[in-house]
């Protein structure tokens, strides 16, 4: 493409050649999607408001006054409750998936760049070095929030708590200190499931709730785990003040045994309760690294830890948390249908450090971007762990493949490069077994939201970046919506026979001549050597690859959250209708007309319900979405004989061009030194200007935090003329 075509307009300026389809209608559609984000925020607000004030005795006798209204209807209690707690999440899920459909599959339509440089809550790092990591402003709210609420219905419930024995006929001291102990039990173990109600939210992959935030899931399980550990602690507070007032009363043992059918059943929440506990102390930083496996296993325990809390509280009570559980186990139920696909492995190569490339057949109408992340299973393997990769290809590299990189690191990934080695060796294409889940990742691609890019990548962490360089190439070269024009690449290594990775990339045969359009400089940090080697550069080793192209009859499967919007959203609302409408068969025709009483009996059929909805309702949408898969796959099959092209010239499964001057004049390697981010951002802002500047880190806590302590400092200390620092981390720490 010559240079004086390329287009340097605004990344989502409409172009003279749009389609009319893209363009007709925009300001209605403009509107109609404004209207859905005021609806959801309106819901979502009000909703919140009341969980956050439920503790204050007005709106606590206003509901106490709502569910006894709804006591002699067929749904009784849980059906007020449902309204309340359950339904305001599962009317957001529908808006949510209205509103992706709207966007349609081009995700940056409708996103408007900045003109002016300006801060933004969720890029600027507040906390860094400290139990969360690197916290942004916005997340730092939020947790400010939620403690906020802790310690508020702490209080709340403790002054009702007061005002009761107070008014009530308790003459000894140890009798008012059993009752106090018993309702500040009580109290902690409601605002546990308060918690709760949220804890699901973030582990659900392919959410349309994560989608329509844009939170990417390796982000949202931060928050998964810091609401585990405090609602952990409160449920632990209240099965210990259960266990001291139950000592002190001399029926401990007694208590602990007890499953009662009217009222809360004991025993099925101390196993619940253990299930929990096994879970958040495996899952602590020490023994997580000591251990993965050990930790992996027993977080399974959430089906226990679920379905014994239904027996513990009930149909009603358990209802609260509901919501967030059942989009859980719709996201659960897709995985499994997804990760039951043999996969093909186009071909795969090891690296001289250490690192494998796998290249990945997929369906040429399976959506992902260049910050997405795929989970891998081998089975030969292990047919239990899953390990989540970036992917290092663009979604431009080619239709029918992905790639990613991976450092061997630890046992699973020493096996999986012998397991390679040896097929090779061996010529044997049938004795690897792959399965994947995703594409997951950011909806909206916002690398290409920023004019000024710095990429910060430690060791393998440079394998998104590969894909982000190489989608933007592919855009610069096709005149495809894209706005990096200055990109700064800095790279910290331990050893120079890491250095190869970038080669794995070749900038000039995906965009000729591309140093016209976009300045891309290159800096590497060789940390653990003071010398350059003998044979000094990276463009010219050499990488000895090994390729085993593997046989199978499918690519990836296209059933994912993050997949057709039209499909997933179908699946979504079927189950949830399929989830009320059994809800109210069951109270209608059974447990009103024979006057099921049994709490735990009901909250074991409201589980079985929610599981049945998911697999009949859901299960049926997934059928038929296969089998377009299917239709769809054929079809483009018999369109696209030689499946792709663009493998072979651009992707990386080729050999390289070593040839790249242009590259190489750009790059400079420094031997026995690490990155001084303060002078990197120093030179930049004085090099570019006022601008947004975004920075993304991929790579160990250390670097992330390296990185945002310096652009914190940066934004506390620059002048009026300095530019903005954007905090974005693209690392997946479980």
């Amino acid at each position: 493409m010559e240079k004086n075509n390329f287009d340097y307009s605004p990344l989502l300026s409409p172009r003279g050649d749009e389609t009319a389809s893209k363009t007709l209608s925009s300001s209605l559609v403009s509107a109609t999607k404004w209207t859905l984000k005021f609806f959801i925020s309106v819901i979502f607000v009000l909703w919140t408001a009341f969980i956050f004030f439920q503790p204050a005795k007005p709106v606590h006798n206003l509901f106490s006054k709502w569910y006894e209204l709804s006591r002699n209807t067929p749904f009784g209690i849980t059906g007020s409750i449902f309204l309340v707690f359950t339904a305001p999440l599962l009317i957001i899920a529908f808006l949510a998936i209205a509103h992706l459909n709207l966007t349609g599959e081009d995700q940056l339509q409708g996103k408007k760049s900045s003109k002016l440089p300006r801060f933004r809550l969720w890029t600027f790092p507040v906390l860094i070095r400290g139990p969360f990591g690197v916290v942004s402003a916005t997340e730092f709210v939020g947790i400010v929030l939620f403690l906020l609420y802790v310690f508020w219905a702490t209080y709340a419930y403790s002054v009702q708590a007061l005002g009761m024995i107070s008014e009530s006929d308790l003459s000894s001291f140890r009798e008012k200190s059993i009752f106090m102990i018993k309702i500040m039990g009580l109290r902690t173990g409601a605002i546990g499931l308060m918690c709760l109600a949220f804890l699901f939210v973030p582990v659900s992959r392919g959410s349309v709730l994560l989608r329509y935030i844009d939170i990417p899931f390796e982000h949202a399980t931060r928050y998964h785990v810091w609401l585990g550990h405090l609602t952990m602690v409160m449920f632990t507070i209240h099965g210990l003040l259960y266990v001291i007032a139950w000592a002190m009363e001399g029926l401990l043992v007694q208590k602990l045994v007890q499953w009662k059918d009217i009222g809360v059943a004991n025993l099925p929440g101390v196993i619940s309760l253990l299930a929990g506990l096994l879970m958040w102390v495996t899952s602590l930083p020490g023994v997580r690294t000591w251990n993965f496996e050990l930790f992996f296993y027993t977080h399974q325990l959430y089906v226990v830890f679920v379905v014994f809390l239904a027996l513990h509280v009930g149909d009603f009570i358990f209802t609260m948390t509901a919501g967030g559980i059942f989009l859980f186990l719709l996201d659960r139920f897709l995985r499994f249908c997804q990760s039951r696909r043999k996969v093909n492995i186009i071909s795969s190569r090891c690296l001289p450090c250490g690192t494998v490339e796998l290249v990945i057949s997929k369906p040429q109408n399976l959506r992902y971007n260049a910050l997405s992340f795929i989970f891998v299973q081998v089975r030969e393997l292990s047919w239990l762990q899953w390990h989540p990769f970036s992917v290092s290809s663009s979604p431009l590299d080619g239709k029918h493949h992905l790639a990613v990189l991976i450092k061997v690191l630890g046992k699973w990934t020493e096996k999986l490069r012998q397991k390679i080695t040896d097929t090779d060796a061996q010529k044997d294409l049938s004795v690897i077994t792959t399965s994947v889940e995703g594409p997951y990742g950011h909806e909206v691609p916002y690398h290409l939201m920023y004019e000024n890019l710095i990429l910060v990548a430690g060791g393998i962490g440079l394998s998104p970046f590969i894909a982000i360089l190489s989608d933007i190439l592919h855009r610069v070269r096709e005149g495809k919506p894209c706005q990096p024009r200055n990109i700064l690449l800095v790279w910290a290594v331990k050893n120079s026979n890491e250095l190869p990775l970038l080669s794995t990339i070749n900038m000039e045969t995906i965009c000729p001549s591309f140093s016209d359009k976009v300045n891309i400089d290159i800096r590497i940090y060789v940390t653990r050597e003071s010398d350059p080697p003998l044979e000094e550069g990276y463009t010219h080793k050499p990488i000895k690859s090994s390729f085993c192209p593997m046989a199978s009859d499918y690519g990836m499967s296209v059933l994912v959250g993050t997949g057709d919007n039209f499909w997933s959203g179908l699946y979504v609302i079927s189950s949830t209708v399929g989830f009320v409408i059994l809800l109210t068969l069951l109270y209608v025709y059974y447990i009103t007309p024979f006057h099921i009483e049994i709490w735990w009996y009901k909250g074991l059929l409201y589980v079985i319900c929610m599981v049945a909805s998911v697999v009949i309702f859901g299960g049926s949408v997934v059928v038929l979405w296969h089998n377009w898969e299917k239709q769809s796959y054929l079809k483009d099959k018999s369109n696209n004989e030689n499946v792709d092209d663009k493998i072979h010239q651009n992707g990386s499964l080729a050999p390289k061009d070593q040839s790249e001057d242009s590259v190489e004049k750009s790059t400079v390697v420094s031997y026995g030194s690490r990155p001084d981010f303060k002078e990197i951002y120093e030179s930049s802002s004085k090099k570019w200007g006022l601008v947004d500047v975004g920075v993304i880190v991929c790579g160990p806590s250390t670097l992330q935090t390296s990185v945002a302590e310096e652009i914190r400092s940066h934004s506390m200390t620059r002048q009026r003329h300095d530019s903005i620092f954007h905090f974005h981390s693209h690392s997946f720490d479980l």
